[in-house]
């Protein structure tokens, strides 16, 4: 227990210092966007004092209050939920992030799943076929694909499978003319669009299978296998309940860090594909100076991080009881 008290502590103090680095970058650094903000809203104003009024209610920080009391007023208000408001859409950041959200986690974690869901079988039938032509095949195809960034993929696609043949639409998160809702219409519109941000994504990762060939072919030497086999079990058993589970547990926080990093891949992607979500709005808010978003965005990101580090630290042990075991040791 003392070593997930331990985790949660790291985590909670990670949270802590990134919002305190969002307040240093608001209010001490040189050219920071209190001033900026002043500079830009305070000559249209008939009385120039409400510049600060209007940076306390964007920046949640009053640049007339002591360093102490601005601090303690905008952690408060970072920990209500109160990450301030946009400076580009005039909206409460929180609001901006919660309708753009879900549209990055739907993209995402379908690539994610079926990055993973093919990257394991894939890399079991290479381990499988060690040495053969199907091995040799799929470890050039998968090593060629891991080294292409997943941005050109998804530039290629976008030039050939949108612009020139039409197969897909060239952006956005479904289309225009039809009214957002639950109907058949509209949902098949939004996988439609989301089609090629996810492929872009899937077919540039063969990383997964690359370590689950490593993995497997790694087990396939275990001298438990080899009793296994003396003890007459069969193919498909020492397969699935030997060779895979085991292969697949070093994977694990590969995959929970995968989970956490979601919105930082997303930022290059949603913007080639013009797909709204939270990266599209970032790359927007750090073009046009928008630090409540972009502040409120940088934190979302690192909070998200956090939390798959922390699951993946609590829930490895129980996974694979060694690990469980070796991190009570080590604490």
């Amino acid at each position: 227990m003392n070593w997930k008290i331990r985790r949660l502590g790291q985590a909670v103090f990670t949270v802590w210092a990134v919002v305190t680095i969002s307040f240093a970058m608001v209010r001490l650094m040189p050219g920071n966007p209190v001033d900026y903000f002043i500079t830009i809203v305070g000559p249209d104003l008939a009385d120039p004092s409400q510049a600060y009024e209007l940076a306390e209610l964007y920046l949640n920080i009053n640049p007339e209050e002591p360093l102490p009391v601005a601090y303690v007023d905008y952690m408060t208000s970072t920990l209500q939920g109160d990450l301030g408001q946009s400076m580009i859409y005039n909206e409460p950041v929180t609001e901006v992030l919660a309708g753009a959200i879900p549209w990055t986690l739907f993209v995402m974690s379908w690539a994610i799943f079926l990055s993973f869901a093919v990257g394991i079988s894939l890399g079991a039938i290479m381990a499988y076929w060690e040495g053969s032509k199907v091995d040799v095949g799929l470890t050039a195809y998968a090593t060629i694909l891991t080294s292409i960034p997943f941005y050109v993929l998804a530039l290629v696609m976008l030039i050939y499978l949108s612009y020139r043949w039409s197969v897909f639409p060239v952006g956005g998160r479904a289309a225009a003319e039809l009214e957002p809702g639950f109907h058949w219409v509209y949902i098949k519109s939004v996988v439609h669009h989301a089609i090629l941000p996810v492929l872009s994504m899937f077919v540039a990762s063969g990383a997964a299978s690359l370590s689950m060939r490593g993995n497997s072919i790694r087990v396939l030497g275990e001298d438990y296998l080899r009793v296994a086999r003396l003890c007459g079990l069969s193919d498909t058993t020492i397969a699935v309940q030997y060779v895979g589970r085991n292969a697949i547990l070093p994977m694990y926080t590969g995959l929970m860090i995968s989970i956490g990093s979601m919105f930082g891949g997303a930022v290059v992607l949603e913007q080639i594909f013009q797909y709204r979500g939270m990266g599209w709005y970032l790359l927007n808010a750090v073009n046009q100076r928008d630090y409540p978003l972009m502040m409120g965005a940088f934190m979302m990101i690192t909070i998200a991080v956090v939390i798959a580090l922390l699951i993946a630290d609590l829930t490895y042990g129980r996974i694979d009881p060694r690990a469980g075991t070796e991190d009570r040791e080590a604490f």
